[in-house]
């Protein structure tokens, strides 16, 4: 079916072109790849500004009837543009481009400034976000809960020592010399274009720096700007306390900025004097919640308004079970945005190969310090990376693991229900982790901790990482369960309830 070209009540684009020419080429896509492809159309239209901020969408329905798809396909590209920002909609009143959207060089350079913090520095010996306690588990311990850790017997090693064969048979000798700071220019297009496919980021592939992971990303960014005169950095309350270890290394003080069930609270971080945050918005750590557009477009405000940088560590962004992944941030605005992301959920922690999209105001100053730092990440390791992904091997392990995370989730909630009942949990539909709120009958919090690691059970609490101590006796754990198969998982929830006091069942 050939898609009408006109219709009445649509938005016009520049040089009055009809807001739903832009999209006829995303029709044209396979059957089963037309939503996404029609999702991606739109958003890089809002991107390039050839929707403009306030521009006022077609319905649902017309704008279906006028590509001739499904309106059910037309309402999910706009909810889940939505949902990351591009667009906002008024029940009654239509749908509209979003104003938080800024196309790339639309921004403006960060400079110096101090600001206060608010002192309460750096807490936990966390390894990384969502990483294992420091230290190797004690005698006795039976079933480890502690979250951050992938499942390691997932590594791919067949395909990965076939690419790299590949890799050693072509490499130019060459290649084997120092190697350009930012990273090897292969892995840094195969990593531009998967990032831009899955995440939705703007991802100039000269503008991408290969690094050691998301916490050389951290210190590469402290650096630079505390070069600037920054002397600050917002990390998320409940949080990752390695965001705060690392920019300390940097010469950085942590403030500690609330959230709520959106995102980061507006006021708050008006208030603090900082203009650098680090966040995880997508699927914010511990809590799990993913922010709220509104929170989304009042961050890049901020951002802008006190002329200051975002960190968005998205940590776990590939791992979506029953909801639609929701976009990176960084691309409504990659001027104001440091994006960063790594293989260590994805592949394994050991590889240290992960990546940062910098704006370009940054981008001297955090390749020189690159530079200085290591003079860059192994050729060869980020060969066979670049190899691995252009050739399908990465999408293929992301489907096994999505797959395998998603069983060991449901065993985990099967669990709980059995052996603990009336556990609440949330920040289920993403990520290697989820909350669990025990009832206070199972408590005191410090007993119950305390009989876990007696009965063999490795534990972390919701306290460990924020500031808050809620006073009504629950019971708030972090139960990371992706390293685990689902019969481990069975038996630690058994043991658990066996030392707290629940049913522990046969």
């Amino acid at each position: 079916m050939t898609p009408s070209r006109t219709t009445s009540g649509g938005a016009p684009g520049p040089a009055g072109q009809p807001a739903w020419e832009l999209l006829l080429p995303a029709v044209g896509a396979p059957a089963r790849r037309r939503g996404r492809a029609l999702q991606e159309a739109l958003r890089e239209a809002v991107r390039s500004g050839r929707l403009a901020a306030g521009t006022r969408l077609p319905s649902t329905r017309e704008l279906a009837a006028d590509l001739g798809v499904s309106r059910g396909l037309v309402t999910e590209a706009y909810e889940q543009l939505t949902a990351e920002g591009y667009l906002r909609g008024e029940r009654g009143a239509g749908t509209w481009v979003g104003g938080a959207v800024r196309a790339p060089g639309g921004g403006g350079s960060g400079t110096g400034g101090t600001a206060g913090a608010d002192g309460r520095g750096v807490r936990g010996p966390v390894a990384g976000v969502g990483g294992p306690v420091a230290g190797p588990p004690g005698p006795g311990l039976r079933v480890d809960f502690r979250p951050g850790v992938p499942d390691l017997s997932l590594f791919p090693r067949s395909a990965w020592a076939a690419a790299q064969r590949s890799v050693l048979a072509r490499l130019p000798h060459r290649a084997l010399g120092y190697p350009d700071p930012r990273g090897l220019p292969e892995l840094r297009g195969a990593l531009a274009g998967m990032l831009a496919r899955r995440r939705g980021v703007v991802a100039d592939p000269e503008r991408l720096v290969v690094c050691s992971g998301v916490a050389q990303a951290s210190t590469l960014l402290g650096f630079v700007l505390r070069a600037r005169g920054l002397r600050t950095v917002g990390v998320e309350d409940p949080g990752s306390p390695e965001h705060g270890r690392l920019f300390a290394s940097t010469g950085m003080e942590t403030v500690w900025l609330p959230l709520d069930g959106e995102g980061l609270r507006p006021g708050p971080l008006a208030a603090s004097g900082v203009r650098a945050v680090v966040v995880t918005p997508s699927h914010q750590f511990p809590s799990g919640i993913g922010w709220s557009a509104e929170r989304r477009t009042a961050l890049l405000d901020w951002a802008r308004a006190v002329d200051g940088y975002v960190l968005e560590d998205d940590y776990d962004g590939d791992f979506r079970y029953d909801r639609a992944p929701v976009g990176a941030l960084q691309g409504l605005d990659p001027e104001r945005v440091v994006y960063a992301g790594s293989v260590s959920k994805s592949l394994a922690p050991g590889l240290r190969l992960g990546w940062a999209l910098v704006p370009e105001a940054l981008l001297d100053e955090v390749v020189e310090r690159k530079r200085t730092m290591d003079l860059g990440n192994p050729v060869l390791d980020q060969a066979v990376l670049a190899e691995f992904v252009t050739r399908g091997g990465y999408d293929r392990q992301l489907r096994r693991c999505q797959r395998a995370y998603r069983e060991r989730r449901d065993a985990l909630l099967a669990a709980l229900a059995e052996h603990l009942p009336g556990t609440g949990v949330s920040g289920i539909a993403a990520g290697l982790h989820v909350i669990a709120r025990v009832p206070a009958r199972f408590g005191p919090p410090e007993r119950f901790l305390a009989r876990a690691a007696e009965a063999g059970v490795a534990l972390r609490s919701l306290e460990e990482y924020g500031t808050a101590r809620p006073a009504d006796g629950d019971v708030r754990l972090v139960i990371g369960y992706a390293h685990l198969s689902p019969s481990a998982v069975a038996e630690g929830i058994g043991l658990l309830a066996g030392a707290v006091g629940g049913p522990v069942g046969s």
